[in-house]
């Protein structure tokens, strides 16, 4: 089969399917590891609450806490009058009770006393002696209090496997006594770089050639999904040289990435080594998106190998549009939260032309104006590394739309 029979473009919403459907999901393992150690990192397991959070009925403002009947009426001109019984101490068990006509002390915090339930804010008070108290504004019951359970209840699911870990979560876990948890090992991926042209960073450069861009921008990539780069080196454009160091790869990582090769030129191999690597081969080459047509999506022996194209700008957005998305899928992900970025709605600063039937991704930077925030096109071609510094985002152009007018409305995906 001539490698130029592979190509033939799909759109993107067929290459989602086609990537949730047809690749195979490895068995990831699971590791137990320190909570402080723990973001970004995908679970393993549910996690649910052993206790109630808090345990106790808790002041969350400095003041005194009464019995909220005492208080009803109570105005800056007629307040309530209240005998000062005590003091609660911060990180001890209230071992006072509220009468009646009672009031304590409580900082921030504190355990609510008995027959106490609500908190007064200090500032609605003033002291009329030292047993006595004046209250110029009524409190309603539970009013400036954190229940007992209120913020999580035993039993309650708190956290689905598969949910990668963000700072709160590593809060809400402390509050629940987790020093460890148990989580998926990260997903293994294979970066080859490929070309006759590219160098390492550190290496001088001669007429012709271009430092390896692209995997230190994939891995970083890489990274931020919560997985762990590989690197498979540099290859140049030989065939026999690249199949070797792939064959190796497919069986030590859980997803490969080839960048460099991808198109259609004379000079571009990867497709018909992909191809040739295992079982079923290629099951996409060609997306209609822009940039990034000519990608690559295939699966050998059970391990996917992404062909990403050789221009940064193509290979930063296909891996965000694609590899991200499979890597959210093995750690088990199901919602939005791992298969979109943050997006908003912004104006568009310029007019913009597209070819229906194509996704166009445009890098935009952001200005918030008096009439909202518009979006503001960086023209240039997917080999300029400046367009993905300078950038707070991409515009995305939906397939169906034939372009859009200066101040029409555009979605866009922060970085």
């Amino acid at each position: 089969m001539s490698k130029r029979e592979f190509f033939k473009v799909i759109e993107l919403p067929r290459a989602f399917a086609i990537i949730a459907d047809q690749v195979p999901r490895p068995s990831l393992e699971s590791e137990s590891v320190p909570l402080d150690a723990c973001l970004g990192r995908y679970l393993a397991r549910d996690v649910f609450a052993e206790e109630d959070i808090p345990p106790f009925n808790r002041s969350i403002m400095d003041g005194f806490a009464v019995r909220s009947s005492d208080t009803f009426g109570a105005t800056a001109g007629s307040p309530a009058y209240l005998e000062v019984s005590g003091a609660v101490r911060m990180g001890m068990a209230a071992d006072l009770s509220i009468a009646p006509g009672q009031a304590a002390a409580i900082p921030t915090g504190g355990m609510l006393p008995q027959g106490a339930d609500a908190v007064v804010m200090i500032e609605h008070t003033a002291p009329i002696d030292e047993s006595t108290i004046e209250v110029g504004k009524p409190v309603a019951p539970g009013e400036n209090v954190v229940s007992a359970g209120e913020d999580f209840r035993t039993g309650d699911l708190l956290m689905k496997a598969g949910m990668r870990l963000r700072p709160q979560d590593l809060g809400a876990l402390a509050a629940l006594g987790h020093g460890s948890i148990d989580v998926f090992r990260p997903v293994r991926v294979g970066i080859l770089s490929t070309g006759d042209e590219i160098v390492d960073v550190d290496a001088p450069v001669g007429p012709g050639q271009l430092r390896d861009v692209n995997y230190y921008a994939i891995a970083g990539l890489v990274r931020s999904s919560g997985s762990e780069p590989v690197r498979l080196g540099i290859c140049p454009d030989d065939a026999a040289l690249i199949r070797d160091r792939l064959a190796g790869a497919i069986d030590t990582c859980d997803i490969v990435i080839v960048s460099g090769g991808s198109s259609v030129g004379a000079a571009d191999i990867a497709p018909e080594v992909i191809d040739g690597l295992g079982e079923p081969g290629i099951l996409i080459h060609g997306i209609a998106v822009k940039p990034g047509k000519p990608s690559i999506i295939a699966v050998a022996d059970g391990t996917p190998v992404f062909g990403l194209p050789g221009h940064p700008v193509s290979a930063f957005d296909i891996y965000n549009l694609l590899v991200d998305r499979l890597i959210g899928l093995f750690y088990g992900g199901e919602d939005s939260r791992w298969s979109t970025r943050p997006q908003i709605r912004a104006k568009l600063g310029r007019n913009l032309s597209s070819v229906s039937g194509r996704e166009d991704r445009i890098r935009v930077t952001l200005e918030q104006r008096e009439d909202g925030i518009w979006a503001n096109p960086l023209m240039g071609k997917s080999g300029l590394i400046s367009l993905l510094v300078r950038a707070d985002g991409v515009a995305v152009i939906p397939f169906e739309a034939e372009g859009i007018e200066r101040g029409g409305e555009v979605c866009v995906e922060l970085f």
